[in-house]
């Protein structure tokens, strides 16, 4: 079985691309990739690998005198809005030694920049490094340009979400309207299958070439041929653009590792992503807290029950907030994948479990509570570290996973949360299955049917040649359960609840197969209204 170590590991390995650069560096970063740190080590790790200053990537920042080194982590191309910050920030300042690091591949710049052949070297990384050395003010000056793929944040072992692309959401039957009017002149397309991606917009291009390419350096890193496939218009042209990646050829021929990835459409089950789940502990606190600021998935936790601050409005912005990405702590981090995976009354009990370990650990005067865990329970166990600073500091990790808890149940709006989903229960209870169910059951079904929804990208002649053999000979397709390791990619989010059913489902069917979740965003039901009515999905903000 191929172990899925190398994939968890993979995140890390490409920061660490970053944190070799950083040292006696002020670094400037934007809030996608800063999301994707705050996963993988935090700021902690920059400072830790030697950084001088941690800094938004924001034309009103600049470095000091005396800080003659930058480096600039983005997740845009290097053009346009981007490029223009960069030379705002080194123009305010006294650089002497730059590094710029995209998630944006070499390859897709030139796509960007309507070059069509292929150049040796990376000629769109040399010019910006002029374009540096020129803004520094000395060609002498040094200047690195890299492409690093920190693209996924690594919510959990078995979840990795794509903060880049949070915004990336399947198209939606009206938007076929909107393709075939820009298309006078050629073939009006019946359906949003028959869409191809040189029908898009530039932007959308891009933005679908810089996914594909993500995952296609995770499989590279991890020496991993996959074979794709897809359910959903979008996810088709994903999967297509994955499974003919140009540098995925020369993988797929001597990669001795094997998994299958399939690639879902969210708009296929938009019931199961609007709905509210009586059984996520993780889906009320995501709904309920407020979101960290610049990030999609973390919330802010209120911190004023370990000070002898008052309650008031006034007092909330001198405090900064808590969060649920403890990667510090692997305590902590053990709670959060049991809060993540676990149903709600397992996950509260399992974090006063915790805090009441740990004020024992410190000798704490902690007084046992049975039975119903409520949240002046959570918090009264909280207080006890607040005058214990040396106990604060060892368990601040798990202090604020229970202080996320404890502040989602006695929240205002739980018992609205409550109702709805007495509502949809008695509305859906005869009419909805959730769609992930079926596609699991049906790709983990002992005969193996051939789908007709699962679609399997070909990656080559020879899997071509398979395919139409196939229909002639008794010559297998590729399916999806024919590794031990499978991926599932869900274009537009995914859900903690989600998150529940898939490992349910897994080891019903098929207890030895490892399942690895891939997604752009961990969803709220708050979340599904706006990617469908407020998104430009035809065309995205690639910065430029």
């Amino acid at each position: 079985m191929l172990p899925t170590e190398g994939f968890t590991c993979f995140p890390g390995q490409m920061w660490d691309r970053v944190l070799s650069k950083v040292k006696k560096a002020v670094v400037f970063m934007d809030d996608k990739c800063a999301e994707s740190l705050h996963w993988n080590g935090g700021a902690t790790s920059v400072f830790e690998s030697g950084a001088r200053n941690l800094k938004q990537f924001s034309s009103f920042e600049a470095g000091g005198e005396n800080e003659p080194k930058a480096v600039f982590v983005v997740s845009t191309l290097l053009k346009g809005r981007t490029a223009d910050i960069i030379q705002d920030i080194v123009g305010l300042s006294h650089f002497q030694y730059c590094v710029v690091f995209t998630t944006v591949a070499h390859s897709i710049h030139l796509l960007a920049n309507n070059v069509t052949a292929e150049l040796e070297g990376n000629p769109v990384f040399e010019q910006f490094e002029d374009k540096l050395c020129e803004w520094m003010g000395d060609m002498n000056y040094t200047a690195e340009v890299m492409h690093a793929p920190v693209v996924f944040a690594p919510v959990s072992p078995q979840l990795f979400l794509a903060p880049n692309f949070a915004h990336l959401f399947p198209l939606l039957p009206r938007d076929l309207e909107t393709i075939n009017t820009k298309r006078p002149e050629k073939r009006r397309f019946g359906s949003l299958t028959d869409v191809d991606l040189h029908s898009l917009s530039p932007e959308l291009q891009i933005e679908i070439k810089s996914l594909a390419s993500a995952v296609n350096s995770m499989f590279e890193s991890t020496s991993t041929r996959e074979e794709s496939f897809a359910l959903g218009p979008m996810s088709r042209l994903i999967a297509g653009e994955l499974a003919n990646h140009p540098q995925a050829k020369n993988r797929r021929k001597t990669a001795p590792n094997k998994a299958s990835i399939v690639f879902i459409d969210r708009t296929l089950d938009l019931t199961g992503a609007a709905g509210h789940h009586g059984d996520s502990l993780v889906e009320k606190i995501l709904t309920v807290l407020q979101p960290f600021p610049g990030h999609t998935t973390d919330v802010q936790v209120d911190m004023l029950e370990l000070t002898n601050l008052q309650h008031i409005p006034d007092s909330q912005p001198t405090l900064a907030p808590g969060c649920l990405a403890q990667t510090q702590s692997s305590t902590a981090r053990l709670l959060w994948e049991t809060m993540l995976a676990s149903k709600q009354k397992e996950a509260v009990m399992e974090v006063r479990r915790q805090l009441v370990e740990a004020a024992s650990k410190e000798n704490l005067p902690i007084k046992m509570g049975l039975g119903r865990v409520t949240p002046e329970q959570l918090c009264s166990y909280v207080q006890l570290f607040k005058s214990n600073w040396g106990a604060l500091e060892s368990h601040c990790a798990v202090i604020q996973l229970g202080l996320a808890t404890a502040q989602t149940l006695r929240h205002p709006t739980l018992p609205r949360w409550d109702s709805c989903l007495a509502f949809e229960r008695l509305l859906l209870q005869a009419m909805y299955r959730p769609f992930l169910r079926q596609v699991l059951e049906e790709i983990f079904h002992p005969d193996r049917p051939e789908s007709p929804d699962i679609e399997h990208m070909s990656g080559g002649l020879t899997d071509m040649l398979k395919t139409g053999f196939s229909m002639f000979m008794k010559v297998s397709r590729p399916h999806p359960s024919d590794h031990a390791l499978l991926f599932l990619f869900l274009v537009g989010g995914v859900t903690p609840s989600e998150l529940r059913l898939i490992r349910e489902v897994v080891s019903a069917h098929k207890p030895g197969t490892q399942v690895l979740v891939l997604s752009t965003r961990l969803l709220r039901p708050t979340d599904v209204p706006e990617l469908l009515f407020t998104t430009q999905r035809l065309v995205p903000d690639i910065g430029v």
